[in-house]
């Protein structure tokens, strides 16, 4: 039987004076898998994965990484325990080289620089630039190069493609892939480019108005845009659109 990485249960959160913006959410991970996030604007995406990662405390619901109760709206117990936020503004230390940024994120049982630059080649090239110096791709790839180095369990990645050209974030979700298959960890991967999210991951969430609308896996999703459509949409559609 495939063991459970992570289980997330009844979740809901929200700022302010008890006010849920997500709203009773729940699924569970195992290693080597990828889960997709998928929603429009003001969904809840984001609140949910600064919840997983204890940067937000929950209204309701737990936690749990490989049967152990996370401790509410604790980031460090979270990052101690293997959850390892992507934020969607990257968080680089931009007055810092590659290698600098690289070698402050270094856990015990995470990649080496060697192995984050198998995994992006480009970044090799870019050892000693400073992070704030680099291109939005570069940027990126440093912030997922930085989260392989923490030994991730389960690996949260909010907007993977923001303010990316699709060629490039075409050529990284591969590398994520690649990097959860190799080392069975899990991921749950927050993206507006539905249809190259559902490429790579195994399952997927539809957030809508903070609530879960619908799940399922990613291949019989994305052979089903109908679904999706009124997973996002709802009944009445109004000027939104699925970004395919």
């Amino acid at each position: 039987m495939t063991t459970t990485m992570m289980n997330c249960d009844g979740l809901s959160a929200g700022y302010g004076r008890g006010r849920a913006c997500v709203r009773d959410v729940g699924f569970e991970l195992r290693p080597g898998e990828i889960m997709a996030v998928l929603g429009p604007n003001g969904a809840g995406k984001t609140t949910l994965l600064i919840t997983l990662a204890g940067l937000l405390t929950p209204l309701a619901g737990t936690v749990e990484l490989d049967g152990v109760r996370i401790k509410p709206g604790s980031a460090r117990t979270a990052s101690k325990a293997g959850i390892v936020l992507v934020p969607d503004d990257r968080a680089l230390f931009t007055g810092l080289t590659v290698t600098e940024n690289l070698r402050l994120a270094r856990r015990p049982g995470g990649t080496t620089i060697a192995e984050v630059i198998d995994y992006f080649p480009l970044l090799g090239e870019r050892l000693d630039v400073s992070a704030g110096l680099l291109s939005g791709g570069e940027q990126q790839m440093l912030a997922i190069g930085r989260a392989f180095m923490q030994a991730p369990k389960v690996l949260l990645i909010d907007e993977l493609s923001m303010g990316l050209a699709p060629v490039i974030v075409e050529s990284l979700l591969p590398v994520i892939r690649r990097f959860v298959d190799e080392r069975q960890v899990a991921a749950v991967l927050v993206e507006q480019h539905v249809h190259m999210a559902l490429t790579v991951a195994d399952r997927a969430l539809v957030l809508r108005h903070g609530e879960v609308t619908t799940t399922g896996a990613a291949a019989d999703l994305a052979a089903s845009p109908e679904v999706l459509e009124r997973a996002y949409l709802g009944h009445a559609a109004g000027t939104d659109s699925v970004v395919y």
